[in-house]
């Protein structure tokens, strides 16, 4: 892999790191116990929509829990 830049820099006084001429928005940040900082760049997508049987689903679930048609709660106690 070839070195692309090379850069100083430091924290400010609300712990931050400005990145400079970055090539991506977001960046997952990993942090290692012998000081190593990997930033790996992370291109966020819009979800895809909803379908048309999944919010019909959704929406026949509501009118079930309104007319009191719903399963007995779930004991989570054990968790």
């Amino acid at each position: 892999m070839q070195m692309v830049k090379d850069c100083d820099a430091h924290i400010d006084t609300k712990k931050r790191v400005t990145l400079r001429g970055a090539r991506y928005q977001y960046y997952n940040v990993k942090e290692y116990e012998n000081g190593c900082i990997v930033l790996e760049p992370r291109e966020l997508t819009t979800p895809e929509g909803i379908s048309a049987r999944t919010l019909e689903e959704m929406d026949q679930a509501v009118r079930n829990f309104r007319f009191g048609k719903a399963s007995a709660p779930v004991d989570l106690s054990d968790f």
